[in-house]
């Protein structure tokens, strides 16, 4: 994920959680804002509950992952909030369940195919 994509200042994240309404989808939460910008960006959020230092890193690591893997729209702002039920699957269902959620709130870019 670029600099330009990531979305780190607490009064952003502030803003958009107060603003927006959460898509809850299993082990995510997903607060969506639509802005004018020419960029879109992710914010990744996990609780100290979840896991030490080092185990909260490893999940922002894989969530990054997920989401370096996609295209998507541009104008948009994005926070993701990992809940509990994340550390009882495995990486592949993460990914699944966070591709859904990125087709369910229509911010990925459709695929085409070129011959």
């Amino acid at each position: 994920m670029k600099k330009i994509n990531v979305l780190k200042e607490n009064r952003d994240f502030n803003r958009i959680i107060k603003k927006e309404q959460p898509f809850k989808y299993k082990g995510f939460m997903v607060y969506l804002e639509k802005n004018t910008n020419d960029y879109y960006k992710f914010g990744i959020s996990v609780s100290k509950k979840l896991a030490n230092a080092v185990g909260r890193n490893k999940i922002k690591r894989q969530v990054r992952e997920i989401i370096s893997k996609n295209n998507y729209e541009n104008n948009f702002n994005c926070i993701i909030i990992i809940r509990r039920s994340y550390l009882e699957n495995d990486f592949q269902k993460n990914l699944e369940d966070l591709n859904f959620i990125f087709n369910k709130l229509k911010i990925k870019k459709e695929q085409q195919n070129e011959k």
